[in-house]
């Protein structure tokens, strides 16, 4: 029986719908590594908001392959990490903190790559400059103004004239602080005392070094250090040292204050650049961006602990107060 032209237009028709239907499914389907070089509450917010970015413009379950690794503060483990998702080939590879952005983008020059949590990207050689990079690297740093991380500290102990900072010296962003903070402390009538913590282990040994020697123990975003928060607290509590840190985080965790980033909009922020990556535009044509709004956290049972009254000022300042 012989078909009619009619019906030779409709199979085609209706092939040509199912094949339109399956380019446009596959066509919405991405893939997005994430990697973190550990898991502490900034780094897993920076996580999350990342992911609500994506689900903020339609990309979910249905339409979206999601994979995460931590590193679990193992550098050699965060090269791996970075190599798996190299060899994956995802649609973009997301690095959060400073260890796990140098490994992703020295394993790849073409898989696009969006850091965060990441203090100076120049520093770290993740790009060149603050200008589109012109390659697969784009992101959102988390550097903050030393300038008014020292005034915080200042407003928490007004007589301080020696600051303690433990840090990680193989952390890339800690070492430019500490090289910032030796500049900038003298100017502002202050010095810094060092101590080293390479290890997670090291962190509570390394403040308890500074006591005695300093009025008061600033931290940045440093990995080692947030992972171990509480054995440099023990510290602070035991011997009465205050604590002002740049993780909001910390401060529910026993620091006296902290004017720092919300790590959830700054995870958001990142995302939303993966988000134009994924819908087409170049990661070389994205200018790196910085995070700049800062809120006050303070811990008024902290600073009771560790012998600081904090002032109403300060206290009106403040968008959250614990306890």
């Amino acid at each position: 029986m012989l078909k009619s032209p009619l019906s030779h237009w409709l199979r085609a028709a209706a092939l040509g719908v199912t094949l339109a239907t399956s380019i446009n499914a596959a066509a919405e389907t991405r893939s997005v590594a994430v990697t973190a070089i550990v898991e502490h509450p900034a780094l897993d917010s920076v996580r999350d908001g990342v992911r609500s970015a994506l689900e903020q413009a339609g990309y979910n379950e249905t339409n979206l392959k999601w994979q995460y690794q931590s590193a679990q503060g193992n550098t050699a483990t965060a090269a791996q990490i970075a190599r798996k998702f190299v060899g994956d080939r995802p649609d973009v590879i997301v690095s959060i903190a400073t260890p796990s952005s140098q490994a992703v983008v020295a394993s790849t020059r073409s898989v696009p790559v969006v850091f965060a949590a990441v203090t100076d990207p120049i520093a770290a050689q993740l790009v060149r400059n603050w200008e589109p990079s012109g390659g697969n690297v784009t992101g959102v740093s988390d550097e903050l103004e030393l300038e008014r991380q020292m005034e915080l500290v200042k407003r928490v102990v007004p007589e301080a004239k020696r600051v303690g900072m433990v840090y990680n010296p193989g952390e890339a962003n800690s070492v430019v602080v500490v090289e910032r903070l030796r500049k900038l402390l003298p100017e502002m009538g202050m010095t810094l005392v060092e101590a080293a913590a390479p290890r997670t282990v090291d962190v509570g040994s390394a403040a308890r070094s500074l006591v005695g020697k300093v009025d008061v123990i600033y931290t940045n975003t440093d990995n080692n250090v947030v992972s171990a928060y509480e054995s440099l607290v023990k510290v602070g509590m035991d011997t009465k040292t205050p604590l002002v840190a740049s993780d909001t985080d910390s401060v529910k965790r026993g620091a006296i204050a902290a004017l720092g980033l919300d790590y959830f909009k700054h995870g958001e922020q990142a995302g939303e650049l993966v988000v134009r990556i994924l819908q087409g535009e170049a990661p070389g044509s994205i200018a790196p961006q910085k995070s700049a709004d800062l809120s006050l956290y303070l811990n008024r049972a902290a600073a009771a602990a560790q012998g600081v009254t904090l002032s109403q000022d300060l206290l009106d300042s403040a968008v959250e107060i614990i306890d």
